[in-house]
């Protein structure tokens, strides 16, 4: 495999405010420092594929609002390669976009498609991963997506069920995709966890550009011929206004209606290198090291007192102490105080528009 071939592609179009009042609609999750460690959720992304993808050949593709941001925060990628996108479309039109425009400079691009917002635990697994499933595309029609093995009943993700009977031919580990599954009621996601053969969407996929392009053209070929049509702008002083008016055009579509369960050629690698895409609070306190009691902290001078199962977030030095609490998320940030039950957190966005 020629690692100057290979490419990652960030998606950081997201204005989700799951962990208002960290994460607002002008700085959203995938660019704060959700875990306290000093990096962005998309400044892990990048990290985790040093040494897999040169800086040269990362893309992002995010929205307008959000290019400074990108810039500042990933400095070492090239200004060329933030693509912004005029309006959301989904997921379907963001990867046609970017991979057009990859297209354009290597016809024998090999790449990763990624969510900016998601969090990694084994990184060394997780090279090994994304390197072995490179190999398996590069030179094939194979579209793979990283499954991963379900540690519990999980209604908040979709499900992959596998063909396990036979691996394929190139990979003992690489099997063909059966069905994609919906998110499912709780009654399912426990059925499913019963079973091998299931796994989490992570949302990851792996192609060559070439496999994704053609499949673009067969499957959603509204999409396609948008950005066939666009082919003689892209890389030109007239790309980004070409898109801001043809964009627009592509109908709303994720890429897994749009292709993956449609198309022959789906593989999945069945990973398990501490993958989530901390979605929500509740996510996110399964991540980070608790206390005998169950609290998780982010942050300085928190001190919890006959509390248990909460969460603290603090992003400023203000000094935190909580008692007599159960199963709360309490965090702080600028001017904004938010103490709400871990079982109400589906309230946030409410509370964040108020």
């Amino acid at each position: 495999m020629n690692r100057n071939n290979n490419h990652l592609v960030i998606m950081a179009g997201g204005v989700g405010s799951r962990f208002w009042p960290m994460s607002t609609p002008e700085c959203p999750k995938q660019f704060i420092d959700v875990m306290g460690c000093g990096r962005t959720f998309i400044q892990l992304t990048m990290d985790r594929f040093k040494g897999i993808v040169p800086a040269e050949n990362v893309w992002v593709v995010t929205s307008a609002k959000y290019a400074e941001i990108v810039k500042q925060q990933l400095p070492e990628v090239p200004e060329e390669n933030i693509l912004l996108e005029p309006c959301r479309r989904n997921t379907a039109p963001c990867i046609a976009y970017v991979c057009w425009r990859i297209k354009k400079k290597n016809p024998r691009a090999n790449l990763v498609v990624t969510p900016s917002d998601h969090m990694v635990v084994d990184q060394d697994e997780f090279r090994r991963v994304i390197t072995e499933a490179l190999d398996f595309t590069a030179d094939s029609d194979a579209i793979v997506t990283l499954g991963m093995k379900p540690t519990r009943p999980e209604t908040g993700y979709g499900y992959i069920q596998a063909d396990l009977t036979t691996p394929s031919l190139r990979h003992k580990s690489i099997y063909r995709v059966d069905k994609f599954r919906e998110k499912p009621d709780l009654a399912t996601a426990k059925e499913y966890v019963k079973h091998s053969e299931f796994f989490w969407n992570s949302g990851i996929f792996v192609w060559n550009v070439e496999t994704i392009v053609n499949a673009l053209r067969i499957y959603q070929s509204d999409i396609a011929q948008v950005f066939e049509e666009l082919m003689p702008y892209l890389a030109t002083e007239n790309e980004q206004k070409m898109i801001d008016e043809r964009f627009p055009q592509c109908p709303s579509i994720s890429i897994d209606y749009a292709v993956m369960e449609k198309a022959e050629e789906i593989f999945v690698f069945p990973a398990d290198f501490g993958w989530s895409d901390v979605g929500t609070w509740g996510s996110l306190i399964t991540l980070v090291d608790k206390d005998s009691d169950g609290n998780a902290k982010i942050g300085n001078r928190i001190e919890l007192h006959d509390s248990k199962n909460c969460i603290v977030h603090t992003s400023e030095e203000k000094r935190v102490v909580v008692q007599g609490l159960d199963g709360y998320i309490i965090a702080e940030k600028d001017d904004t105080l938010l103490i709400c039950k871990l079982s109400e957190e589906q309230r946030i966005k409410e509370f964040s528009q108020d």
